[in-house]
């Protein structure tokens, strides 16, 4: 047996069933439903010259073309499946749910097997995860100089309940010249925006979401700018902390990385710090003293924080003094301020 689901009935019957993604490797590596499985039907390569031939003999020479290259692999489709099915039903999408999903549904339910298969593909869950993330939410953005701890205190108001955004976890990147020491490679801003819009769809979207102030671009990722517009329109609590409890914390996140990575970053900003400050922030790396170069760049990062913070669309911007970076006690004055302000 073999059906057709729209992908609002795709997505929740799915989940924990084998879901294969029958796209070449690099479509799925730039972008995939968060719990599906590649089995590429072509590879990069195939894909590639079964295009051409599309083009350059038209359609039923490519279709030929693609026999020939299934033809070898339907034995190892099914040996691939066999050992990760228990409950004896298979999903399958491919980009549109035309013919790459069509064919793997055949041969799938030609041993047994129910099939289902999304309609419209890949492409309907690209735009069900735009829509999502277009969905206009009730926001409240942290910000705060760098070093302030506004991650932290993300993490540390997910633990009290409250509902956050991530978006440097997501982005694999820490939002500034030295965000991707020691973070794996990011995501491309598609697979972002999947991810992004997995964790928006469990929201409340009648309580406020937290989210950490960030610019256009996450590291190499964009904001969508839906998203984008709705972070520039809503309140933002600023959290302001002494300048050495910043500079102890960056000590602490980045004192470990080797120095060669340091002073590429830093070398990253080389123009906007100027060439004496750039040399006096290399030398104090080289030295070890990751403080006295932190100090020198926060300079720079503070400067531009303050002017970012002036472009806001909002005038709702609160700010919040504190001596310590205590986690718990921060995000605790910030939901009371939340409910005091009837956010």
């Amino acid at each position: 047996m073999i059906t057709q689901l729209n992908i609002n009935e795709f997505l929740p019957q799915s989940q924990g069933h084998l879901t294969l993604d029958v796209r070449s490797e690099g479509e799925y590596n730039y972008g995939h439903i968060l719990h599906a499985t590649n089995l590429p039907l072509f590879n990069n390569e195939e894909r590639k010259i079964i295009g051409t031939a599309y083009k350059q003999q038209g359609k039923n020479e490519a279709v030929l073309l693609g026999l020939d290259y299934v033809g070898k692999k339907m034995s190892g489709f099914v040996r691939f499946v066999q050992p990760k099915v228990s409950d004896n039903k298979v999903f399958v999408h491919c980009w549109r749910g035309g013919m790459r999903s069509g064919s793997m549904a055949w041969l799938l339910n030609l041993f047994g097997y129910e099939v289902y298969v999304l309609k419209g593909g890949y492409k309907a869950y690209r735009q069900q995860v735009l829509d999502t993330i277009a969905s206009k939410f009730k926001l409240i953005v942290i910000g705060g100089k760098t070093g302030s701890g506004k991650t932290d205190v993300l993490q540390q108001l997910k633990t009290m309940g409250e509902q956050v955004i991530d978006l440097e976890a997501l982005a694999n990147h820490k939002g500034s010249a030295f965000g991707a020491l020691g973070l794996p490679p990011q995501p491309s801003t598609e697979h972002f925006e999947n991810m992004l819009a997995h964790e928006i769809k469990y929201f409340d979207m009648g309580r406020r979401v937290w989210i950490e102030d960030e610019s256009k671009t996450v590291g190499r990722v964009f904001l969508d700018l839906n998203l984008w517009n709705n972070m520039r329109q809503s309140p933002v609590f600023v959290i302001e902390l002494p300048l050495e409890v910043r500079l102890q914390r960056l000590v602490r996140d980045y004192g470990e990385q080797q120095t060669e990575g340091l002073e590429l970053a830093i070398t990253n900003i080389q123009r906007r710090l100027g060439n004496e400050q750039w040399k006096n922030a290399i030398d104090a790396v080289r030295a070890k003293d990751f403080a006295g170069a932190a100090k020198i760049t926060l300079h720079y990062y503070d400067k531009a924080y303050e002017k970012g913070l002036s472009m806001k669309e909002t005038k709702e911007i609160f700010r919040f003094t504190f001596e310590t970076g205590e986690m718990e006690m921060i995000a605790e004055t910030l939901i009371n301020a939340a409910l005091l302000k009837g956010l």
